[in-house]
C-alpha cells in the first residue's frame, strides 16, 4: 500500500510540515513542502521537493518527475471506446535520478533540510509553472452526479523508467494531487447591491426587493452575509424567501458554454 501523510522536519530555527507519499512497493518516496502553489500575478510559487530512492532496486533505470494539468469536462464513467472527456493543458518532465547537469540549480531551504535529514539517496526536483497555465478549478457537481468532478486539476507524478516517455507502472510510481491557486488581494470595493421590483396584474402597487453583501470578495470557509430588504406595497403576501449561491463557469473548449450550479442555498418563511 502507498503511504501518504505528513512528516515534521525539525531544525533549530523552526518546524516544517512536509507531505510524504511512497510508491506501493516502497522503493521511491516523494516529499513536498506544500500541495497549494500560489499565483501572485508577478510570480508563481515553484514546485520543489525531494525523492528518496532505493539505488539497488533501480539498477540502470532512471527516476523522473512530471507535472500535468488537465481539464476534465465529462464524467469518467463516460470514457468509452478510447474517447476521454479530458484535455491536457500543460505538462513537463524532469529527470531526478541520475542527476542531469542542465537541471542543476541551488537547493531551496526545504530541499536542503530534507536532504540533510534523508541522506545520500535523496534527490531534489524543481518546477516552475508558466504564467499562462490555468488555475485549479472544480465545477461543483449536481446532487445526482457521481465520480470525480469536472474542472482543471494538477498532478505531480514521480516514477521509475528507462526513458521519460515510458508509461509509469502503479507499483513504482507516486501520484500527488496539487493545486495552482490565484492570490486575491483583499482590496476595498463598493458593496455589491441589486434591486428588483415586480408588478402584479390583479393587484395595485409593487413588490420591491433589495439585496446587498457586506463585501465583494469571499475566501473559502467564510460566511456570506446577505442583507435583504423587502418593500411590499402590493396586495400580495410574501410567504417565503429563498437565497442561493450559484457557481457560474464560462467554458471555452470546442465552443463557449456556461455552466451553472447551486453550491449553497437557504429558505426562510
Amino acid at each position: 500500500m502507498a503511504a501518504e501523510g505528513e512528516l515534521a522536519a525539525t531544525s533549530s530555527l523552526s518546524t516544517t510540515r512536509v507531505f510524504k507519499k511512497a510508491s506501493p512497493n516502497g522503493k521511491i518516496t516523494t516529499y513536498l513542502g506544500r500541495r497549494d502553489f500560489i499565483d501572485y500575478g508577478s510570480n508563481i510559487d515553484p514546485v520543489d521537493g525531494v525523492v528518496l530512492i532505493d539505488p539497488e532496486y533501480l539498477k540502470d533505470r532512471k527516476v523522473y518527475a512530471n507535472i500535468l494539468a488537465a481539464f476534465r469536462y465529462g464524467r469518467e464513467d463516460l470514457d468509452v471506446l478510447g474517447l476521454t472527456f479530458r484535455k491536457d493543458l500543460f505538462g513537463t518532465t524532469v529527470q531526478v535520478y541520475p542527476p542531469v547537469s542542465e537541471n542543476e540549480r541551488p537547493l531551496t531551504q526545504l530541499q536542503t533540510r530534507l536532504m540533510k535529514k534523508l541522506g545520500s539517496n535523496a534527490y531534489p526536483f524543481y518546477f516552475e509553472i508558466p504564467q499562462d497555465a490555468p488555475s485549479s478549478v472544480t465545477l461543483q457537481p449536481a446532487p445526482e452526479e457521481t465520480g470525480k468532478p469536472c474542472g482543471v486539476d494538477y498532478e505531480l507524478k514521480t516514477y521509475v523508467g528507462d526513458t521519460d516517455q515510458e508509461k509509469a507502472h502503479k507499483r513504482n510510481s507516486v501520484r500527488l494531487a496539487i493545486r495552482k491557486l490565484t492570490y486575491a488581494a483583499d482590496e476595498s470595493a463598493p458593496q455589491p447591491r441589486a434591486e428588483v421590483s415586480k408588478d402584479f396584474v390583479m393587484s395595485s402597487g409593487k413588490l420591491r426587493a433589495e439585496a446587498s453583501l457586506d463585501k465583494e470578495k469571499y475566501y473559502h470557509g467564510e460566511n456570506i452575509s446577505v442583507n435583504l430588504t423587502i418593500d411590499n406595497n402590493s396586495g400580495k403576501k410574501v410567504r417565503k424567501v429563498h437565497i442561493s449561491v450559484i457557481q457560474v463557469s464560462d467554458i471555452i473548449l470546442f465552443n463557449k458554454a456556461s455552466y451553472k450550479c447551486v453550491v449553497a442555498e437557504m429558505e426562510s418563511e
